[in-house]
């Protein structure tokens, strides 16, 4: 399916979800025509098109928070696309770094202030630990890990990697789920102590899509 099989709505558009390439987090949906897909896909720069100024923009022109597209992928429809991207500062006008930051609770009220948002999980559990870091909780496992430094992060990440291990020998399968758990968690927490975000980890590993795991290995 191309750009003339596009199933485009009658105002010549189809919707287009931006979502950061390495996080998979949602930063904004908007609108594209035609000549918004074509230039996108030749510069590499995320373009819309607006229905409030009816023209074409591109994101960032005026803000400098452009969005480097990686790839466009194209729903079964035909009527949305996706641009996987990597984004440069905020992505909503508000100056958040995502347009989905309210949620509606059971009743159908507004939520604000949420400072996870709509994000994927590993990114939610790295800013609960952010926010534990920056926290003064005595009683915060988390908080506690960080206290002690790497020593005891140390300690806990080889531990777990150790049980983890022992279930992949012989326990469960719900067993090892739950240590392989324990084990991201307390990886997490070991780029925290570091100040290293998911979003380097994840980059480091999707280098690796190409290359073979001895290839890999080889070029260290």
């Amino acid at each position: 399916m191309g750009l003339n099989a596009l199933n485009y709505d009658d105002q010549g558009l189809v919707s287009v979800v931006a979502r950061e390439a390495q996080t998979g987090e949602v930063r904004m949906v908007a609108y594209a025509d035609r000549t918004a897909i074509e230039r996108t896909l030749k510069t590499s720069q995320a373009h819309f098109f607006s229905r409030t100024r009816q023209k074409l923009w591109k994101k960032g022109e005026s803000s400098g928070n452009t969005m480097t597209v990686r790839e466009v992928w194209i729903d079964c429809d035909g009527d949305t696309l996706i641009y996987l991207v990597d984004p440069k500062g905020p992505s909503c006008h508000t100056g958040a770094n995502t347009c989905f930051f309210r949620e509606l609770d059971s009743a159908g009220r507004l939520v604000e202030g949420s400072s996870v948002g709509a994000a994927p999980t590993l990114l939610r559990l790295e800013r609960i630990l952010r926010e534990r870091q920056a926290s003064t909780a005595e009683r915060s496992y988390t908080k506690s890990l960080l206290d002690g430094g790497p020593t005891k992060v140390d300690a806990k990440v080889r531990e777990e990697a150790e049980e983890l291990g022992q279930a992949l020998i012989g326990e469960s399968d719900d067993r090892v789920v739950s240590e392989a758990g324990d084990v991201l968690y307390h990886l997490l927490v070991g780029l925290a102590l570091r100040n290293i975000s998911l979003r380097d980890l994840l980059a480091v590993l999707s280098k690796r899509f190409s290359k073979s795991g001895h290839q890999e290995k080889a070029s260290r």
